[in-house]
């Protein structure tokens, strides 16, 4: 089987291509990355360099309808994992361009050369960012979405494109909706690699809306390994919460990571603009498909990551 990573070098990417490449050794991946600038692009790199001998690596934008034609028209592609886009709640406020290009023009791109080169299935990204505002938990996947900010809104018109070529064009797609991912190899704009950096680098870490969010944290390990366990689907389009159905307090995360490593210098302030007060998904659609139940323990995932962080950035302990 051959299949199409986008965002091979992002965090979700890097880390399922990983495992794909442990199960499936005699696979071959095209991966495609932009590797921009938003966040470490030496990290982006580094997670490259473990995966460049294995993989058939393209520093392409999505955007670029002809570079990615290229690669549809060069490769034999059986499957497609769009992990590619614009990342970020509160920078899609002052840069929605950016959003506009990678996760809406380049989605495009991708979504009509599968089409168009007959890719057997599409599985993409999408968020718990669509749902925006709401009381109504766990969330699940027929909730009404209204998304609070412009990545949300990216990612809703994601799923109405994905849903409008499944209906028209018979193509088997699968929706991904990702609720606040950690774990080893994450970005370092999310809260707990936030937290742990200020942690061992002394930098501040600011808690917003007073500490008064919850998040529904979800282990990086789980999260790929859900995905392995989904099926093949004829012509339908299918969306997932992907979520460990647990949501901690943001008061609360302080004092577990507290438990590993010392806090770094806290600074409260307000709601920001474009932050959700709560997420809390329900799984149990996508554990009835993939029948995976396991899910990590929170100190388990956030111990390995402070681990991992400790290692890449060689902290003596």
């Amino acid at each position: 089987m051959s299949i199409l990573i986008t965002g091979i070098a992002g965090f979700i990417g890097f880390n399922f291509a990983q495992k794909y490449l442990e199960k499936y050794p005699k696979s071959k991946i095209i991966g495609i990355d932009n590797l921009n600038n938003y966040y470490s692009t030496r990290l982006k790199l580094a997670r490259l360099k473990i995966l460049k001998k294995k993989i058939k690596f393209y520093k392409i934008n999505l955007a670029n309808k002809k570079d990615i034609e290229k690669i549809f028209k060069n490769n034999k592609i059986d499957r497609v994992y769009n992990f590619a886009a614009q990342a970020g709640v509160r920078y899609s406020i002052k840069n929605p361009s950016n959003y506009q290009e990678s996760n809406i023009v380049g989605f495009y791109n991708i979504l009509e050369f599968s089409r168009l080169y007959k890719v057997k299935q599409f599985i993409y990204a999408s968020s718990s960012s669509v749902y925006g505002e709401t009381k109504n938990f766990p969330l699940k996947e027929k909730e009404k979405i209204n998304p609070k900010n412009f990545y949300g809104l990216t990612k809703k018109i994601n799923e109405q494109m994905a849903e409008n070529y499944s209906n028209n064009y018979k193509m088997s797609i699968v929706g991904l909706r990702f609720f606040t991912v950690y774990g080893e190899w994450g970005r370092p704009d999310m809260s707990i690699f936030k937290i742990i950096n200020g942690s061992f680098k002394k930098k501040i870490f600011y808690l917003n809306n007073y500490g008064n969010h919850d998040r529904d944290f979800t282990y990086i390990k789980d999260v790929v390994n859900v995905i392995l366990k989904l099926k093949f689907q004829k012509s339908k389009h299918e969306v997932y919460n992907i979520c460990s159905n647990k949501p901690i307090n943001l008061k609360k995360l302080l004092k577990i990571i507290n438990k590993f490593i010392n806090l770094p210098r806290i600074v409260k302030r307000k709601m920001q603009k474009a932050d959700v007060i709560k997420t809390h998904g329900s799984n149990l659609k996508i554990s009835k498909v993939t029948k995976y139940k396991k899910y990590t323990s929170f100190e388990t995932g956030l111990l390995n990551t402070i681990n991992w962080y400790k290692k890449y950035y060689k902290i003596k302990s």
